[in-house]
């Protein structure tokens, strides 16, 4: 699998990777072991969790298969934390002393002493963003972190925590943000990926299949093995089953009809080759779904079809993770 570089870092990453956010919920051992080795078998490094995911479910799956399916430093692992849903609500922390706290709690259950990319999860106006920054610079100056980034940050969000970071040589610079990018959530294109290029910023595009809207299983129903039949995704992915969204679906169809590609590859292609993009980061339940996005490393969209997808999909709105 190609490899891209992070921003304007040395670290690169597989420009596929692989989300791990219904690991140990939706997703068991015997699912995931599969999945990663699926993974690492195409060439694909970049392993996704967050200390949220499952309340550390995730991480801790995700730490027992590390040494055992894939070596440790055979793959870039990435985390995130301030962000965690007690009682079913979303919270978001990103004091200093809370972020330094759950990355120490990641690395336990990562079974690791220092974390490949370490992002903060989502911004928050009730902690000063210095303060939170600050947190950034302990984790890679202790070791515990060798790159970080940040996650849901909005383009004028992501641009001053850049500047912040630049402005005073040793601090930690941000190497990513993580964001939601597919056809049926664009709102990215406008601001955040230019900005991202000028500043060297890499992103990592979450949920490029549109919550897996755009593989067209939805197209006639909601399957029982979907994650919008699952009581933790339900309001997730509905959020994209209105009409406008399903003229998209159709549209993707109809393309990956006269490519003879599957829906998800055309619409996984045009994520990962979208300027400013580094990684599209794919999630599955099974290993089987999963093959099925991995195929699209073979896959490159004609011109004239990405263009008449861009012209479909204008001005979808977005969400956090």
């Amino acid at each position: 699998m190609q490899q891209r570089h992070l921003g304007r870092t040395g670290l690169t990453v597989s420009r596929l990777g692989l989300g791990t956010l219904t690991w140990g919920r939706d997703t068991d051992e015997h699912e995931a072991r599969d999945q990663l080795k699926a993974f690492v078998e195409v060439g694909g490094t970049l392993l996704d969790t967050a200390a949220g995911y499952g309340d550390g479910a995730s991480e801790e799956l995700l730490g027992s298969l590390l040494g055992d399916v894939v070596d440790r430093d055979d793959v870039v692992l990435a985390t995130k934390a301030g962000v965690q849903r007690t009682r079913g609500a979303r919270q978001v922390n990103v004091s200093r002393g809370h972020l330094l706290r759950t990355l120490d709690a990641s690395l336990r259950r990562l079974g690791t002493d220092h974390v490949d990319l370490w992002q903060v999860h989502a911004w928050s106006d009730e902690t000063p963003w210095e303060e939170t920054l600050a947190a950034v610079d302990t984790a890679v100056s202790s070791g515990r972190a060798a790159y970080a980034g940040v996650s849901n940050y909005s383009a004028w969000q992501m641009a001053q925590a850049a500047t912040w970071q630049s402005a005073v040589p040793g601090r930690a610079p941000i190497a990513s943000n993580q964001v939601e990018v597919s056809l049926l959530n664009r709102g990215a294109e406008t601001e955040l990926l230019p900005g991202a290029q000028a500043m060297g910023v890499g992103v990592l595009a979450w949920s490029p299949l549109g919550r897996g809207v755009l593989t067209g299983k939805y197209r006639s129903g909601t399957p029982a093995d979907s994650r919008a039949a699952s009581p933790h995704f339900t309001n997730f992915v509905g959020a994209y089953l209105d009409p406008r969204c399903t003229r998209i679906v159709e549209a993707v169809a109809r393309a990956a009809d006269g490519l003879q590609w599957s829906p998800l590859e055309v619409s996984l292609a045009w994520v990962r080759d979208l300027p400013g993009v580094t990684s599209a980061i794919v999630g599955a339940r099974t290993a089987a779904q999963l093959r099925g996005s991995l195929t699209v490393e073979e896959c490159t969209l004609p011109t004239e079809i990405r263009r008449a997808l861009d012209d479909v999909s204008s001005g979808v709105a977005s969400d956090d993770r």
